[in-house]
């Protein structure tokens, strides 16, 4: 459960000594996105656009196997944070790659449709956390704060349509579960993984690499 912060005196050094005692929450950071939502809420009514919405968000079948993880909904983007340890005991994700080839799976459907005009097409990005921690500053509400939330967020700028984005840091960890998989790329979505991108983002000191998949 997340650790509430709410302190009334701001130069508290009590706060400081909670916070510094919080421990890292290591996980999987995803941010999913509708695409073109907007525009499209300027040109059919929301009997159209609220239709689109609620279909595309029960097609992606991840969201039902980690309801407690959705965080946040920020408009027609949803972010979600599924720890390490919730992870490990799914059973059907319960590793790294699964959750990208569940991803690739649901872009692709959404994408190959028989019937059109049924749900909006869809952009991702995730990111391995370890600078990550289980504090919220409004009363009952879950959430997770820290640099690698925020990484996991810039990413969001370099997916789009139908494109799954992800930094280097949730490649390996995927490259090791195809590992004790005995599974190789060629055999999964990793078969189209573009090669390693290096960039700077906003806010973020250093250059951070991540690849794409196109689905």
């Amino acid at each position: 459960m997340a650790v509430y912060i709410n302190h009334k005196d701001p130069a508290s050094k009590e706060l400081e000594k909670i916070l510094k005692k919080i421990p890292s929450c290591p996980g999987t950071c995803i941010f999913i996105d509708l695409v073109e939502s907007t525009a499209t809420k300027y040109k059919k009514g929301r009997g159209h656009w609220g239709k689109l919405i609620n279909n595309t968000f029960n097609f992606i079948s991840l969201l039902n196997d980690f309801p407690d993880n959705i965080v946040k909904g920020i408009g027609d983007e949803l972010m979600i944070y599924i720890p390490d340890d919730i992870l490990a005991k799914k059973e059907t994700f319960s590793n790294h790659y699964s959750i990208i080839e569940e991803l690739y799976s649901t872009l692709d459907n959404i994408k190959s449709f028989p019937v059109k005009n049924l749900f909006m097409n869809c952009k991702v990005s995730l990111h391995y956390c370890t600078d990550v921690y289980n504090i919220t500053f409004l009363k009952d509400f879950n959430d997770y704060y820290g640099k690698d939330i925020d990484m996991a967020a810039r990413l969001m700028s370099k997916s789009g349509k139908n494109r799954i984005v992800f930094s280097e840091a949730f490649y390996l960890k995927v490259k090791d579960d195809l590992k004790k998989l005995n599974l190789t790329e060629e055999n999964t979505c990793l078969k189209q993984v573009s090669a390693m991108f290096t960039d700077y983002f906003k806010g973020i000191p250093f250059p951070v690499s991540y690849r794409t998949i196109d689905v």
